[in-house]
Order: structure tokens, then sequence, then C-alpha cells
């Protein structure tokens, strides 16, 4: 659609509609007039021997209803978008409908949130009518990516158990639903050195955590890992300031094993958890906060 930015092609979109409105009048008006063209009201024209077509008007219920629906597309036109850019005198817009929509089903809800208002995040997770909220809340804005039990999957973290690289206090939970998170792992390759340098920091990776390496690929890694120690910390305990994880548990966020570790290493990886800040009030935010809050501790598999 890059192409399709000229104000000319507005032009020729609304000159097209016009000329069509005029066009289904002008048709209108051809169509209803009669022509005698026999002396039996019939056009002159016969099928199948005696099948004789009929040279009867238009029906008036049918002429009223297309000129009323030609009258509703005009004024249709003025009121709203459509000939071409114009906006319509009543300046109505989709994302303006949407967010409208939005107001209004907020306004009905005030009364069911207002005992929730005052509620600590802490307090949230453990009343049953905020937790039954906060799972409506989940099931609609975050079970597409968290999954409906908050286990995560494969690239998307689990939030039932106590590994949050961003911080798992109700307060880092407010702030990361509210503004989204953005997660970057750079391609380490070119830092490291070559691929036999990625593969043995990926087996000192893989020794952090006490999962089963390589012990001599480990050991030719460990000085190499100081290009990684800025963000994962020389011990390789993460950084939830910058979202960098943990190396050093058994939480794989992107796969475990030599192969993922180095492909991590290679390739880097770019996460997105997007802000809900607009799409829910500040209660609703606190009362999903609350519900993740209350979901942690439950026992997890291995990733």
């Amino acid at each position: 659609m890059s192409d399709f930015v000229s104000n000319g092609w507005s032009i020729f979109v609304a000159v097209v509609t016009i000329v069509g409105l005029v066009a289904c009048l002008w048709l209108l008006v051809v169509a209803s007039k009669r022509t005698v063209m026999a002396n039996d009201n019939t056009t002159g024209h016969v099928f199948d021997g005696d099948l004789r077509e009929m040279n009867n008007p238009l029906p008036r219920w049918w002429m009223v209803l297309f000129v009323l629906t030609v009258v509703f597309s005009i004024v249709y036109l003025l009121l709203y978008p459509g000939l071409g850019s114009s906006k319509g005198q009543l300046g109505w817009t989709s994302p303006g409908e949407v967010a409208s929509a939005n107001e209004r089903a907020r306004s009905q809800m005030e009364a069911v949130y207002a005992r929730f208002q005052p509620m600590s995040v802490e307090a949230l997770a453990q009343d049953a009518g905020a937790r039954a909220i906060g799972e409506r809340l989940f099931l609609n804005n975050c079970a597409t990516c968290h999954g409906s039990d908050a286990r995560g999957s494969k690239g998307f973290p689990n939030l039932t158990d106590d590994d949050w690289l961003w911080g798992g206090k109700p307060e880092n939970i407010v702030e990361t639903i509210t503004k989204g998170r953005q997660g970057m792992m750079p391609p380490m390759a070119a830092a490291l050195g070559s691929a036999e340098d990625a593969r043995n920091v990926a087996n000192y990776v893989l020794s952090l955590s006490g999962s089963p390496h390589n012990n001599i690929a480990a050991q030719l890694g460990k000085s190499k890992f100081g290009a990684c120690a800025a963000c994962h910390g020389i011990d390789g305990k993460g950084n939830q300031a910058l979202g960098a994880p943990n190396l050093s548990d058994r939480i794989w966020l992107h796969g475990w094993g030599e192969a993922a570790v180095m492909a991590m290493i290679t390739n880097g990886k770019h996460n997105q958890m997007p802000a809900f800040g607009e799409r829910l009030s500040d209660v609703q935010v606190r009362i999903l906060a609350g519900y993740v809050t209350g979901m942690r501790g439950q026992t997890v598999a291995a990733r």
C-alpha cells in the first residue's frame, strides 16, 4: 500500500463512487421508460414458441426502494468516511469507535471494580472475587502467549515459577503488564571469534546449571564468557534490570541443550511483551497482576 499515498487516489475513489451513484439513477430512468414494440404490450421477443417477454413497467415499490437506497448512500457518504480521504461530517473513525466502546464498558464496570480499587496487589491475589475477574482478564489478554494455565511454552515465559526476567515483585509485574517489555539478546558469534568458541561457551553456560555438558569445552569457554557477563553477570545469574536470564538455573526459555544454546549465542533473539496499559484500566492491571501473583509457586515441569 506504500504506492497509494498520492492524493490523486483519493480523488479517483471519490469520483468512481459518485459516478457509480449517478449511473444507478440513470439506469433507473432508462429502465422506467416504456417503448411499445408490439400491439400486445410485449417487446416482440418470443422464446420456446409461446413464451413472450412483456413490456410492463417496473413495480412502483421497487423503484421507491431503489431511490431510497441511492439517497441513503449519498447521506451516508456525507456523514461517514467513504469518498476517498473525506472524514465525513461526523468525523467517525473505527479506532474512535473502539475507544468509545471500551470507555462505555469501563463506565459500566466501575461499580464492579470499585471494591477492588483501594486493595493492594497482594490483597487482590487472596480475594476470590478478584481472582475470578483476573482469570477472565488473563484468558482474554494473556493466554494466547502464556497458555490458559500460565505455564507458557518455548519462547513464552512460565508465570507459575519463580524465574522472572524483569522481576517478580507485584510492582514489577504491574509495570510489565502496563508498559510491556523488549528483550534483546544480540548475536555474539562475531564477538566470540569462531563457531568453536561459541560451542565452548555454550557448554560453559550448561555447566553453570549443572546440566549435561562437555567439561573440556566448558573450561575452554569460561574465558570467552566474559563477553556475556555484561548482561548475565560474571556468575551467570542474570540481571533483572536488563531482562537478562539467569543461566545458573535449569529453566530454559528458548530450548535446552548444546544446539539450542549455540543457536541463541550465534543468532541472538528479540522477544516482545506488548503493553496493555491503554487496553486495561489501572485497577484491571492490578487485578491481573494479583491473579498472576497467585499463580506462582505451582509445580512446573522444567523447560
